[in-house]
């Protein structure tokens, strides 16, 4: 049955995750893609270190290198990805052609400097053609062809925008050799932010977490999950949530999270009495919130850093309590499922052991300790993940001394490195394809135009800028990766809610870095539910829809944090900040129970409405509109407090 459980596993991933789609065979070069990744993992270790080569030449060696290993491993089709047994003749040379026109920037790295001005030569002028087409194409195989239209559009609007008829979009045009050069060798490009942060330091902390999945710390976050929550109401669906936010801690993966912890929570989820879209739902909100969740986060918090200019202390510290919220409100909601369903916790004699656990495996959570005390000191991330890789292979070996385990070999240490690399992949292919529409906002003034029809549709009022810019990261994280969707969002969207509103700037960041990330459960496209669905043999749409209003909390957090922006920490007071939690975490109540259809009793439709307006009333941090909302959540509190409880058996209630 395990088996079958990771069988089921890899199947989802394959189906739902890009990511996962390369060649099953590729025959002896698989030593090429094993030595390639091996390679780029320990050059990353090395110059993470010694921060020997200047970010230009470490990321034309980032890119480079992985866009060498993608063309060998994903084939052009998925269809192929089984049936071929080597890799084809044409993406050999694909995968040796991407390598050298990266590592061109390397070889000829001063004239390429003196052709900024004096003007590129021919050779150069195809190669960058080259290798953005390239890129584009490592991308589509590697993350999906949504991006590659949005990048693809990007570079047509930079070459043709003098053909626009609307004033507001149109732009007098760059010629290709202009468009493809600059995206190429500027730093506004392909190799812009992005793709640096990601050499620098998005990289380690991917292989940081590649370290901890080959250790037992999986397994230990689920155990401690189960032993704090499992014997209340509802026990199974609170563990998931709480198994998925220690998980996300160290995964930025929406999809890979809800099946890693999933195919362990959603069957036992079923069996407790949920119905197999809510425990499927449950598992995909939970996941997905592991992207905001301190200390690792998604690899877009990063890239925030840079653009913010701040520490990444800093954007932890913003992230905590939005991230705290968000899974309380999933917590909340399933509380109220369960109570609604009359699920109980599971025995004490089937749930581990707090104690010894802790006792046992404890020290599992030294590594997490070691990234946050780093960083919390003023060291870089850079530095963190280091001193955490570290931590983590000490760990690694001291449980297999402790243990007798016969997992510390020289063979598993190079392919956790290769795995490194390999993990890696999707990012680098991303961020660099997010460098390309990066680059045409900054070439073509997009930002400004976009800011101008955003004040231009509000009408000057905040909350439809709010609205709109909310509509716009959403429907751009159906078909872009959370980290492409915040560049595009924090470069055109959120500077118009900085300097048009007088937003403080992390929290209009953390505003569209939210709602990039909640479109992964937003029909019609909401890969984490659809995985989810897959293991729990649930309706996927209908999961997606029960994720989002289990989740509704993380379409209210972020309007939450602009009004009360003391939850980022801005302007943070210790009495406002509780009052703020306080008002946060009822408002959230009143706004679940209403959705899920209970509170301490079954609700009927007015009392929803009148609950969903209560919660509502507190997002706002104003003291008669909280005041109000927090007297008609009571109200409600009190009629049904009175009202005896309905004679209703489970049986009922999922009908």
């Amino acid at each position: 049955m395990k088996d079958q459980k990771v069988v089921d596993a890899e199947g989802i991933l394959e189906k739902y995750d890009k990511e996962s789609q390369f060649r099953s065979n590729i025959g002896r070069w698989a030593w090429v893609v094993a030595f390639l990744s091996i390679s780029l993992t320990i050059f990353h270790l090395y110059t993470g270190a010694t921060s020997v080569l200047p970010s230009q030449q470490q990321g034309a060696i980032h890119l480079g290198t992985a866009l060498g290993i993608i063309f060998l491993l994903y084939p052009a089709k998925k269809e192929w990805r089984k049936t071929q047994n080597n890799v084809p003749w044409y993406d050999v040379l694909l995968a040796f052609v991407a390598m050298y026109v990266s590592y061109h920037k390397i070889i000829f790295f001063d004239s390429i400097l003196q052709s900024r001005v004096s003007g590129y030569s021919n050779i150069d002028m195809i190669l960058s053609i080259i290798g953005v087409l390239l890129v584009l194409e490592a991308t589509r195989r590697t993350v999906g062809l949504p991006i590659v239209i949005v990048a693809t559009v990007a570079m047509l609007y930079a070459i043709y925008g003098n053909y626009i008829p609307t004033k507001v979009l149109s732009h007098p045009g760059f010629s290709i050799d202009r468009t493809m050069t600059n995206l190429w060798y500027r730093e506004s490009g392909v190799f812009g932010t992005p793709l640096q942060i990601s050499a620098k330091f998005i990289f380690l902390f991917l292989f940081f977490g590649v370290l901890l999945v080959n250790t037992p710390i999986g397994r230990f976050f689920n155990n401690l999950a189960f032993s704090l929550t499992g014997q209340y109401t509802g026990g199974t669906a609170k563990a998931a949530v709480v198994a998925s936010a220690l998980q996300g801690m160290v995964s930025g993966s929406s999809v890979g999270n809800t099946v890693a912890t999933g195919s362990f929570t959603i069957p036992m989820m079923k069996r407790a009495g949920f119905k197999p879209e809510f425990a499927a739902a449950t598992e995909a909100s939970a996941s997905t919130g592991g992207q905001i969740m301190p200390p690792m986060m998604g690899a877009a918090a990063f890239i925030m850093m840079e653009y913010l200019g701040v520490s990444y202390a800093t954007i932890m510290l913003a992230a905590l309590i939005p991230a705290i919220l968000y899974f309380t409100g999933i917590f909340i909601g399933t509380h109220f499922e369960a109570k609604r369903l009359k699920i109980l916790g599971l025995p004490k004699s089937e749930l581990p052991v707090f104690r010894k656990i802790f006792i046992r495996d404890g020290y599992m959570i030294i590594p997490l300790l070691v990234i946050i005390v780093t960083i919390m000191s003023g060291f870089t991330p850079q530095r963190a993940a280091l001193f955490g890789i570290l931590a983590a292979f000490v760990i690694w070996l001291v449980n297999a001394k402790l243990r007798k385990e016969s997992e510390f070999t020289f063979k598993r240490i190079l392919y956790v490195l290769e795995q490194g690399g390999r993990v890696a992949l999707p990012v680098i292919a991303a961020v660099a394809t997010a460098g390309i529409i990066a680059g045409v906002v900054s070439m073509t003034g997009l930002g400004a135009k976009f800011a101008s029809g955003i004040i231009a549709l509000s009408n000057g009022h905040l909350i439809l800028a709010l609205f709109f810019t909310m509509i716009a990261c959403i429907i751009l994280g159906m078909g872009l990766p959370t980290t492409a969707n915040y560049v595009v969002t924090a470069t055109i969207a959120a500077p118009a809610l900085i300097n048009e509103f007088g937003i403080a700037p992390i929290a209009a960041h953390m505003f569209v870095f939210y709602f990039g990330i909640v479109a992964d459960i937003t029909p019609p496209v909401c890969l984490a539910a659809y995985a989810g669905a897959g293991i729990a043999k649930a309706n996927p749409f209908k999961t997606g829809t029960t994720a989002v209003k289990l989740a509704i909390a993380a379409f209210i957090i972020p309007y939450v944090f602009i009004y009360n922006p003391l939850l980022v920490f801005v302007d943070v007071t210790p009495v406002k900040l509780v009052l703020g939690i306080l008002t946060a975490v009822i408002g959230m109540m009143g706004i679940s129970s209403a959705v899920i259809g209970y509170f301490i009793r079954n609700s009927r439709l007015w009392e929803r409405v009148i609950l969903f307006a209560g919660g509502l009333m507190l997002v706002i941090p104003e003291l008669t509109t909280s005041s109000i909302g927090i007297l008609l959540i009571a109200i409600i509190w009190v009629i049904q407090r009175r009202r005896p409880e309905e004679k209703q058996n489970v049986e009922e209630a999922l009908a």
